[in-house]
């Protein structure tokens, strides 16, 4: 990374790289902690990117089904189920019929899961925290629209 001094003499397509690289590098870190996270567990990488992604829909109020699942996973149909099973043998998830429609299923994360995760990725998690903490309004609110315009980009793709 450049010196702070230094980033101002740099070009703006340069800055604004380095940046790209930097939330490249963070990405790079969190998909390490994951499969270090899978491996202590005895889980697969795709096995932690369910979890993560379950426990989004449910934080986003949707309901959270296999055909969810597998289409945020880009799985077919047979690999949602092999992940769903073997989340389920670790006692990770849990199906359950949905009250409104008994015909379809949902899925949920068990509170030992969540722990699990917890105690693990806690601590960093609170790390993040204590640096947005140190952010101002403002600078949240930037940070905040340029990794929700990031995460659109990869997801048009």
């Amino acid at each position: 990374m450049q010196d702070g001094s230094k980033q101002e003499d740099l070009p703006q397509r340069e800055r604004d790289l380095e940046l790209v690289h930097l939330l490249r590098a963070v990405t790079v870190e969190f998909g390490l902690r994951q499969a270090e996270f899978a491996a202590r567990n005895g889980m697969h990488p795709t096995d932690v990117r369910a979890l993560i992604c379950l426990l989004d829909a449910q934080r986003a109020g949707e309901p959270a089904t296999v055909g969810l699942l597998g289409a945020r996973l880009g799985l077919n149909s047979a690999g949602t189920t092999a992940v769903i099973d073997r989340l389920e043998r670790l006692g990770h998830v849990f199906r359950v019929r949905d009250e409104h429609d008994r015909r379809r299923v949902l899925l949920r994360v068990s509170a030992a899961a969540v722990e699990l995760g917890r105690s693990f990725f806690g601590p960093m998690i609170e790390g993040l925290l204590d640096t947005l903490g140190a952010c101002s309004p403002a600078e949240r609110n930037t940070i905040r629209r340029f990794l929700t315009a990031a995460h659109a980009v990869f997801a048009a793709e």
